[in-house]
Order: structure tokens, then sequence, then C-alpha cells
């Protein structure tokens, strides 16, 4: 009862920040530490939906310690301040890439998916926010980062990390 209050209250966020700032948001829900098998772990690629509307996702996060327990958060600002480094993202709403997601995708140029973005713009502290880009395919990665979630705290060590490897 307790997920599906928070769920609720989460869509109901999502629905009220997006009429108010007239795009994809969502506003910060209080999540509380779960074990990690009580969370939905069915990849959103395979959520059957009707309709379109953007895709929001929420970030299910390994707590730091040995518990093997998970928060879950609805928005990439919570997880940067709460500094987790292992998230997945898991789809809440919406049936298609934005815009702005699907450039981001096309710039990944099939080295991650829309999920896989998604979860790496949530963490920080870790790869590939912090070390270099060495390879084409870190570069293709890096390069949907930077569409993807353009205001990620660690964003200039990134763009500085795809500058150093383009030469």
């Amino acid at each position: 009862m307790h997920l599906l209050r928070r769920t609720v209250r989460a869509a109901f966020c999502l629905v009220v920040a997006g009429v108010v700032m007239g795009g994809v948001a969502a506003c910060t829900a209080g999540a509380e530490s779960e074990p990690d098998d009580s969370v939905d772990s069915t990849p959103s690629s395979s959520v059957a939906a009707s309709g379109t509307a953007p895709m929001v996702f929420a970030f299910v996060c390994r707590d730091d310690g040995v518990s093997g327990r998970t928060e879950t958060f609805t928005t990439y600002s919570a997880v940067w301040e709460a500094q987790r480094t292992d998230c997945r993202a898991q789809r809440i709403t919406g049936t298609e890439a934005s815009a702005q997601q699907q450039d981001a995708v096309d710039a990944a140029a099939g080295e991650s998916t829309i999920e896989q973005l998604a979860a790496t713009c949530a963490v920080s502290g870790t790869a590939p926010w912090t070390t270099p880009i060495e390879s084409a395919a870190d570069a293709r990665t890096a390069a949907g980062l930077a569409i993807y979630c353009p205001g990620h705290p660690e964003m200039d060590h990134l763009r500085d990390a795809i500058a150093a490897y383009r030469g």
C-alpha cells in the first residue's frame, strides 16, 4: 500500500510539474529505502502502454552500504544530492522519446539505450563523469550524455574529456 501511495504521489507530481513547466519534469518525492526485490525490475522496454507521451524515469539506486537496499528517486537532482553511483532507470510514464531524448540516443549511435543514458545521467562521482574517454564507443556515449543531461553537475568534465579525445 505504501509503494502504491508513493507511486500515485510521484505520478501526480509529474502531471502537475509537466503542466506548470510545460515539459518533462518531476517532483522530488520523499523516498524510503526498500529491499531491491520489492521494486518491479522489469525492463522498461517491455512495458505495454497506450497513447503517446515523453518518457519520464524514476531512479532505483543502491544504498552505498552493504545492506543491498535501494532507494527510489524521481529527479536527477535528488540522486545527485544523495551522491549515488549505482542506479537503474525505471520508466514511470511515457511511451516515446522526447526530441531531446531521441537526439541523445542518436548521438550515442547504438552504444547506449535511453534507459542507460537516463541511469548514467542520474549518477555522479563515477565514470564517465570522472574519467577520460578512451575509445570511440565511450565518445559516442559521452556525446549522447551531453545532449541528454546538459545540467549534470559534472558536465564540464565530460565536455573536457570529449574535447581531449577528439584532439
